[in-house]
């Protein structure tokens, strides 16, 4: 199935950098956005650039790991869109770096049924050498709905009512040039991670996922919670590195749009360590997420 297209389908490449923080019209007030839409390609693949707020801190070569992975999400919810059910877990992995390159999702049921099925996604991206590789999947566990308000509960403790703080927990990071991910969020830290009480940031995204869509409220979460591994940071950037490779979401209740996430990292004495959090809304806990770490000493 082909939809309509940009004009980069006669095989132009649109520039990733150009106009991320105004809206395609380059309207001084359009919203900033993750990534713009380009259409599909013959076999029904949707296909995306990415503008520089998608970018990451650690390389500004490629993607931070929220926006890639909330991506996947989208696809998931609008390709096989489902009133009576919504996500209950997530797990994205991350195959190596995702270029800030145009990038192509595809979906398909993967265990379909009734009351809990489940949905996949592949992400896959173009590499400076013209070939195109996977660089990352989701997994998605979607149950049945029900009225279940007389049983509500949750088991994690409320967000901090510590700060706000006029420190950001990312300052470790230095100045960059350009637009990455870390702007596209307002930042509102009231912890930072020491070893003895986990980070604590309010987070909103000031950009929506694609241009010109409306963003979910799944697709926000997902836009912000691989920050997760920074916010729960206790190593120095300048002489520790500390990637993800996937994380793991489980929802227990739809988000709202006031975020917030408490995080703690744990570190091994083998190079492994992992990062857990919780992810709040402004009524309270909402999700808990994990994340493995590939702890590594700077040379």
């Amino acid at each position: 199935m082909t939809d309509s297209v940009a004009p980069s389908d006669s095989g132009a490449r649109p520039d990733p950098s150009a106009s991320s923080r105004s809206g395609a019209s380059g309207d001084a007030g359009a919203p900033a956005v993750f990534y713009r839409r380009l259409g599909r390609t013959d076999d029904g693949a949707e296909r995306f650039i990415p503008t520089d707020f998608s970018r990451s801190v650690w390389s500004t070569e490629m993607q931070h790991g929220s926006p890639p992975a909330a991506l996947m999400v989208r696809a998931i919810e609008r390709e096989h869109p489902r009133t009576d059910a919504r996500l209950a877990r997530v797990t994205v992995d991350l195959l190596g770096p995702v270029p800030m390159s145009e990038c192509r999702v595809r979906t398909r049921i993967l265990r379909p049924g009734r009351s809990i099925e489940l949905v996949g996604a592949q992400l896959d991206a173009e590499l400076p050498d013209g070939t195109e590789r996977t660089v990352a999947t989701a997994s998605a566990w979607r149950m049945a709905t029900e009225d279940t308000a007389a049983a509500e509960r949750t088991a994690d403790a409320p967000f901090t009512t510590d700060g706000p703080l006029e420190q950001s927990g990312f300052g470790f990071f230095g100045r960059h040039d350009g637009d990455t991910f870390l702007d596209a969020v307002d930042w509102r830290w009231h912890a930072l991670a020491d070893g003895s009480r986990p980070g604590s940031v309010r987070v909103q995204s000031t950009a929506v996922l694609v241009e010109g869509e409306q963003t979910t409220a799944m697709e926000r979460m997902f836009s912000v919670v691989d920050a997760a591994n920074g916010v729960g940071a206790t190593l120095d950037p300048a002489e520790w590195t500390f990637l993800n490779t996937e994380m793991t979401v489980h929802i227990h209740r739809v988000p709202g749009e006031d975020l917030g996430i408490t995080a703690a990292a744990s570190v091994g004495p083998d190079g492994i360590g992992m990062c857990s959090a919780v992810i709040h809304d402004e009524a309270g806990p909402v999700a808990r997420t994990a994340q493995s770490l590939l702890v590594r000493r700077r040379q």
